[in-house]
């Protein structure tokens, strides 16, 4: 399994770090740091997985997840349209 930095656990508050994959829960751990993480996170973030994975998780966000303002930021940062957040009712 591919462990975490310390420095990354605390965007993670709510999961069992020690259970996470860096692979297997990617998406979960960039919509994570890209909308509480430092600076240093998000350098980490940069440096683990790629701007396909990155942009892909703004095109096909976590509904119900993002700030709005982490979302438009990395957006216009990675020049994507985000997808929408928005829970689907059924």
């Amino acid at each position: 399994m591919n462990t975490l930095p310390s420095f990354v656990a605390p965007f993670l508050w709510s999961y069992d770090v020690a259970s996470l994959d860096v692979e297997k829960h990617k998406k979960r751990i960039i919509t994570n740091v890209l909308n509480l993480g430092t600076k240093e996170a998000t350098d980490w973030l940069f440096a683990t997985y790629s701007l396909n994975d990155i942009r892909d998780a703004l095109i096909h966000p976590f509904p119900g997840e993002w700030n709005n303002k982490s979302l438009n930021f990395w957006s216009l940062v990675l020049d994507v349209t985000p997808g929408s957040t928005k829970r689907e009712v059924k």
